[in-house]
């Protein structure tokens, strides 16, 4: 295994820790309030980042989503990339993959996903949806939903034809319920293909936690430098070395299981128990290193208004969307007894 970006890889994730950096500060933020940056999202598209994921792979897409996390810019990104450029990529049929990735490079077409499937869809024969999901997210910016239905089949569903409510959430993910009522949805692949597209989700948003618990960290070791306590810096404490160094490790090791889970798909290899492991570190590490960056700026980490404070919301809602640890490490042994690894690359 070799993780060393390419040189396509370096450039896109140069350009985009430059934008995301000059766009994606605490002021610009904070005047978004709980929607998206729409100005950051085209100057992304222009940027040609998003179409640069099918050259990059998903590897190249976690190394982007990583910039992205250390500013917790709000745009949807990782869902149309995963559930939009990427699914569409490996499990549409030539006509959809002519029709719609175009779009989607260029921003005109966003997609977001109904995954993992709570198993509250059922498609009729003619291929209507009828049933909700309570919470997707990016929902309010997206011009289609991928949505599995109760047999682990993939929809790829029009916002127009359905129904969306707005729904807040932890971290402001533009997140809405959706209400299907019959609404008429296009099949994606396979029935295989569902696996595929939650294994890549799960490999994408952990290194979207690996960004986000890096911010967070970074943030906590320049307030500790500078921040005194009895004519000392805070970072001269044991403790706080101890805190800090936990932190580190815990966001490294959701940085490499992310880059393998990737890799290997890429290489077109079985990662379904590795996409397993990096969501169970991105949501076990991933909420310690967020506590840990909140809790080392001290009385400041309470105010809601300090940006490390975006961190902490963002690492909260990243762990309940890739499930609760406990939940993810029982699938994740059901699945090495079954020995049912077969996710690969492409269609499964």
């Amino acid at each position: 295994m070799d993780f060393t970006p390419t040189e396509e890889q370096t450039a896109a994730r140069d350009l985009a820790a430059r934008i995301f950096g000059d766009l994606a500060t605490p002021e610009r933020l904070a005047a978004t309030g709980t929607g998206s940056d729409t100005d950051l999202w085209k100057a992304l598209c222009a940027a040609g980042l998003v179409s640069a994921v099918e050259d990059i792979g998903l590897l190249g897409l976690v190394l982007l989503l990583e910039e992205q996390g250390r500013t917790t810019a709000q745009v949807p990104f990782a869902a149309s990339c995963v559930y939009g450029l990427l699914a569409v990529g490996a499990h549409g049929s030539p006509e959809q993959r002519e029709r719609l990735l175009p779009g989607i490079r260029d921003g005109a077409v966003v997609v977001c996903g109904a995954l993992p499937a709570t198993g509250g869809v059922r498609a009729s024969e003619r291929g209507g949806l009828t049933g909700t999901v309570p919470l997707v997210p990016w929902l309010r910016d997206a011009t289609h939903v991928l949505v599995p239905d109760q047999r682990l089949r993939l929809w790829l569903v029009r916002v127009a034809d359905a129904g969306s409510e707005p729904v807040e959430s932890t971290a402001p993910w533009a997140a809405g319920l959706l209400t299907l009522d019959g609404a008429p949805g296009e099949p994606l692949g396979t029935q295989g293909a569902y696996d595929d597209v939650l294994a890549t989700a799960r490999s994408a948003f952990a290194g979207l936690q690996a960004g986000v618990c890096a911010g967070s960290l970074a943030r906590a070791v320049a307030h500790t430098n500078t921040r005194e306590q009895f004519g000392r810096p805070l970072a001269a404490q044991q403790g706080v070395q101890l805190r800090a160094a936990d932190a580190y490790m815990d966001t490294e090791a959701i940085r490499v299981t992310a880059y393998e889970a990737a890799w290997r798909r890429d290489q077109g290899l079985p990662y379904a128990t590795h996409a397993l492991t990096a969501a169970w570190w991105a949501s076990e590490a991933g909420q310690r290193v967020v506590h840990t960056g909140q809790h080392l700026h001290g009385g400041a980490g309470a105010d809601l208004e300090h940006p490390v404070h975006r961190h902490f919301l963002w690492g909260r809602q990243l762990d309940a969307y890739l499930g609760c640890g406990s939940e993810v490490l029982q699938e994740l042994g059901e699945l090495i007894v079954s020995g049912a690894e077969g996710t690969e690359g492409g269609e499964a």
